[in-house]
């Protein structure tokens, strides 16, 4: 019993320090400084589909910033009641049922949940891979990337009418360049780290 309580107490706290939000969102080595394995598995996304870690981690600013339960606000009624959400977006990539059951399909990766990093960044990486494939905008293209990725594929023709999702994306290259620049001081040392199993 008691070998039992110190087994759940493990897991409880192995899966809260891989969940936490990091204490510092706005820097990407304070990020995988604090969450290593987070490292790993940006890099791993970025050599199977090409999409930059720092885009990777733009795009999950931007949408959640870093909270794996992260979900959109709820709508009121009378500007009092609580009400049904505006979408079923959830955790760190806030990526829709639908689009999330498509990821899973086309990736046969059945097991994968919003709500774990490993997957979250794999889905970005597939969803910005397809971006490039369907709409011809290269992976390094931060600000039409987040646009194709907040309006759908099939509604980025008419984002010029959007100024918000305008803003959303130009606050997301301005992130995705710092981010990118960040990570010239410590990736190397980061890359170093080679025998840490995830």
């Amino acid at each position: 019993m008691i070998r039992k309580k110190i087994y759940l107490l493990f897991i409880f706290i192995f899966t809260y320090s891989c969940a936490s939000i990091p204490k510092n969102t706005a820097d990407s080595c304070s990020i995988f400084s604090e969450k290593y394995l987070w490292f790993k598995h940006a890099q791993k996304t970025e050599k199977k589909w090409g999409t930059p870690i720092s885009l990777q981690l733009a795009i999950i600013k931007m949408e959640s910033d870093f909270d794996w339960l992260a979900k959109p606000p709820r709508q009121k009624l009378f500007k009092v009641i609580p009400y049904k959400r505006p979408s079923s977006s959830l955790g760190y990539s806030q990526a829709v049922k639908g689009t999330w059951e498509q990821y899973k399909n086309e990736t046969n990766n059945p097991l994968a949940t919003r709500v774990r990093f490993k997957d979250s960044v794999d889905f970005i990486g597939w969803y910005t891979n397809k971006t490039e494939k369907l709409l011809k905008i290269s992976k390094t293209d931060s600000f039409r990337q987040y646009i194709a990725y907040h309006e759908g594929w099939g509604n980025y023709k008419n984002f010029k009418k959007n100024t918000k999702v305008i803003l959303l994306a130009k606050k997301v290259e301005q992130q995705t360049t710092k981010y990118k620049k960040q990570l010239l001081d410590c990736r190397k040392k980061l890359s170093r780290n080679k025998y840490i199993i995830f």
